[in-house]
Parts: C-alpha cells; structure tokens; sequence
C-alpha cells in the first residue's frame, strides 16, 4: 500500500512537472496529471529497456520522467485537437 502511494505522489510530481515544461493551456484535473506522470515514467521506462538504456526491472530516473510525460502530454494535445475536449 505505500508502495503504491508513494508512485502517485510522483506521478503527480512528475505530471506537474511536465504541465509545466510543456507550453500552452493543458485542461486537466490533479487525478489526471497523477496518470499522465505514472504513465510517463512507464514510457520512459519501457523505452529505455528497449534501447538497452536501463536493466530490466530497473525505473527510468526523474528527468527520463518528466520527458515521457511530455510525449504523453503532447501526444493527448493532439488527439483533443483545438477545441481541447476528448
């Protein structure tokens, strides 16, 4: 159970941080930057055991991170288009 605490709280740290870095207007409740930044730390670290980056079982670190959750966060950008709803 803390385990599972303490990989939201930074997910939402995560998140945060990639709402911040990312430019413009991201319409998106904490719930959601919390899944944007524990999504982004998955991606970040699939990719790099992909590329042989990172042991398997091993995390992606805190900027790998926050650079996931970028992708993520510009990728849903562009699948809610201009209006900015899903």
């Amino acid at each position: 159970m803390l385990q599972l605490l303490g990989t939201l709280i930074v997910g939402l740290i995560v998140g945060a941080l990639a709402r911040f870095v990312m430019p413009g207007e991201q319409k998106m409740g904490w719930i959601l930057t919390c899944v944007l930044g524990v999504a982004g730390s998955f991606l970040a670290s699939l990719v790099g055991q992909q590329m042989g980056w990172y042991l398997p079982g091993e995390g992606a670190g805190w900027i790998a991170s926050v650079l996931g959750a970028v992708v993520l966060l510009f990728i849903v950008g562009k699948l809610r288009g201009p209006g900015g709803s899903a």
